[in-house]
């Protein structure tokens, strides 16, 4: 097993290092390939309407002119030991692991990241505790009354749940739920450290739309799954031996069913982690995938590629929990 680890480990590294070599080369390299020249990036640094004097003080700064592999590698190197940003006015410190400095919020791109963090998982474990309880109840449930009145009822708003939204369902939610019917407060991000309550209550809106998106789709797939399995010979088998139904559903049949699961579970999570952008849009939380979409509007390059780069990161790091897990349920994984 512990090899196992350490091989997925190793391969999880050199699977980062080519995205870090993908997303820099869009982020530089093809922009120069399409006619963009270094003084149209460096005025993405400089605001509005710089003069040439500024430009080339940047382009030097930033080492614009440089080949870009000679710049990625200077990007590779702050994130292992750090860098210095030199504003023209004081020298700036980014310790390691530095994904750059914005100079439109003069603040690290990590600090930033670190500090909108909390945000996007405490929306992204909430609703991940609501869609996998929810979904996967309701697709056993599902299979094993297939073709009853509950069954075509779970599957329709299943239906429904996959073809509707966040962006619908929360702004139904904000309008009815909390404004005219004040059942919920306001959407109002409040640290769990701080007030435990309030943190629930102001998430419970955006964990219940976004889990009704996910969990309508985990229930299909939980259906599908547990009806195969269900039809299989170890489970005749194991009803033959006599058995109680729930150790044969649950021990037998089910778990079966959740390696495909967490595939899914796998990169819905990781996306999510790297910022839940409709979401937090809708109810204006200041998440990563906020923090990802201001850079964009704001032209701010370092907060785009290290707000790229975090959710890589966690892409990675979501796959390759799963890829563990896979080895505990299954060990012929680990001899593959």
């Amino acid at each position: 097993m512990v090899a196992f680890i350490v091989r997925r480990l190793l391969g999880s590294v050199g699977l980062l290092l080519v995205i870090s070599a993908v997303t820099f080369g869009i982020f530089f390299l093809v922009p120069k390939a399409a006619g963009v020249t270094t003084d149209d990036l460096a005025a993405r640094y400089a605001g509005k309407t710089p003069d040439q004097a500024t430009l080339e003080a940047i382009k030097d700064r930033f080492g614009l002119d440089d080949p870009v592999a000679v710049q990625y590698g200077k990007f590779i190197k702050a994130i292992a030991v750090g860098d210095t940003y030199d504003t023209g006015t004081q020298k700036i410190d980014c310790p390691a692991p530095c994904l750059g400095y914005s100079f439109r919020t003069n603040q690290s791109v990590m600090d930033e990241i670190v500090n909108r963090l909390p945000v996007t998982l405490s929306i992204t474990a909430g609703a991940a505790v609501l869609w996998l309880a929810a979904g996967i109840s309701i697709g056993v449930l599902s299979a094993l009354r297939r073709g009853t009145i509950f069954d075509r009822a779970a599957m329709a708003v299943a239906l429904a749940g996959v073809s509707l939204p966040v962006f619908f369902t929360g702004l139904l939610g904000l309008a009815f739920v909390v404004h005219k019917w004040s059942l919920l407060p306001e959407v109002n991000y409040v640290a769990l450290t701080t007030n435990p309550v309030k943190w629930f209550t102001a998430l419970l809106l955006p964990w219940i739309c976004l889990a009704f998106l996910y969990a309508a789709l985990y229930a299909r797939l939980t259906r599908a799954g547990m009806l195969e399995t269900m039809n299989e010979d170890y489970i005749r088998t194991a009803r033959a031996k006599g058995l109680p139904e729930k150790t044969v559903v649950v021990k037998h049949g089910l778990r079966a069913t959740l390696t495909p699961i967490m595939t899914v579970f796998g990169l819905d999570l990781g996306l999510l982690l790297g910022g839940a952008i409709i979401t937090e849009r809708t109810f204006s939380l200041p998440g990563l995938g906020q923090l990802a979409l201001d850079g964009i509007f704001q032209s701010d390059l370092p907060v785009v590629l290290g707000a790229t780069m975090a959710a890589a990161l966690f892409i990675v790091l979501a796959n390759l929990v799963v890829d563990i897990l896979y080895g505990v349920v299954d060990p012929r994984v680990r001899h593959s």
